[in-house]
């Protein structure tokens, strides 16, 4: 991961202990914003670059909210909330998503999400109610259902166009690479990251409160049971949004406060991250003693042997 110039204090740690004993360890770097894009406390580097992967689908979800596409073809808050899903691909969300298909008078063909291995349609794909959404709004405008994955396309073009306007840059200075599943994301300063979820947080914005109502309201349709966006959301009941993304990186906001919080672990290890949150948002009051317990339980303790541990804290600027 790149280093930024302005180092404020160090990495956090998360040792994987073996009954006591360390046998491995990951560095993590974390970034706390206001929706005005002040970094409020770091650890490691603000300025550090990552991949925002899938933690960008709030604000992929922003151009299907804001362009009348729910109202057009009378899609729900449930709709919505799969729309900025990491999911599981089980039954329920599957039909979530073949529902918005369905709205929109599309064929599920159209999907170019991968089959996951294993499966039986791209409806099941953890990124199909983001597809679905892009190719609602392609629908609603009349836009080509075949190309809406391209840079070019007027859906990526809108996309990026919400995303710039909301950091307050141009949009020809965000580098966009293609995430796993053919839609484009793109690299961002963690300082970055916390902004944007700062502002999906601060209540400041219909469009964007719409989107957390619908991912608090319909937790387990952005992520699934036993999963640590679902489980968040739902033991803090509308403090806090939560959304994951690929490769150690993972984002929250606190409801009305406009301030948000960015993770990105250097090796990408997804239990590393989960722990990084829970400790932070611990150290900051954004949950109480039981929640952080519960959490801890569920994503810290491994097995019976294993468990993890984070050391190192924030530095208030």
């Amino acid at each position: 991961m790149a280093r930024g110039k302005r180092t404020q204090a160090p990495e956090l740690e998360v040792h994987l202990l073996r009954q006591g004993l360390v046998e491995s360890t990951h560095w993590a770097q974390v970034s706390v914003c206001d929706e005005r894009g002040h970094v409020l406390s770091v650890a490691g580097s603000s300025d550090a670059g990552a991949f925002i992967r899938s933690a960008l689908k709030p604000f992929q979800a922003l151009a299907v909210a804001t362009s009348a596409t729910l109202e057009h073809y009378h899609l729900t808050d449930k709709d919505l909330a799969i729309i900025c899903s990491s999911h599981q691909g089980n039954v329920e969300q599957a039909r979530q998503v073949f529902n918005i298909l369905w709205r929109a008078d599309i064929d599920p063909a159209e999907l170019q999400c991968p089959i996951p291995p294993g499966k039986r349609s791209p409806l099941q794909h953890n990124c199909s109610g983001k597809h679905a959404g892009m190719l609602a709004l392609c629908q609603h405008y009349g836009w080509s259902l075949n190309t809406y994955l391209r840079y070019t396309s007027s859906v990526q073009k809108l996309i990026l166009s919400k995303v710039s306007e909301l950091l307050q840059m141009p949009a020809e200075e965000l580098v966009g690479v293609r995430d796993d599943c053919g839609a484009p994301t793109y690299s961002m300063q963690l300082a970055q990251m916390a902004t944007l979820f700062a502002k999906l947080a601060s209540g400041n914005n219909l469009n964007l409160e719409r989107i957390v109502r619908a991912m608090t309201h319909y937790p387990t349709m952005v992520a699934g049971e036993e999963r640590f966006d679902t489980e968040l959301m739902r033991l803090t009941a509308g403090e806090l949004v939560s959304k994951s993304g690929a490769e150690g990186v993972q984002c929250v906001g606190r409801i009305g406060e406009g301030m948000g919080l960015a993770i990105k672990v250097s090796d990408g290890a997804k239990r590393a991250k989960y722990a990084v949150a829970i400790e932070i948002l611990k150290q900051m009051g954004w949950i109480t003693p039981t929640v952080s317990e519960t959490l801890s339980e569920r994503f810290m303790s491994l097995s019976e042997h294993k468990r993890l541990e984070v050391t190192g804290e924030l530095t208030l600027l």
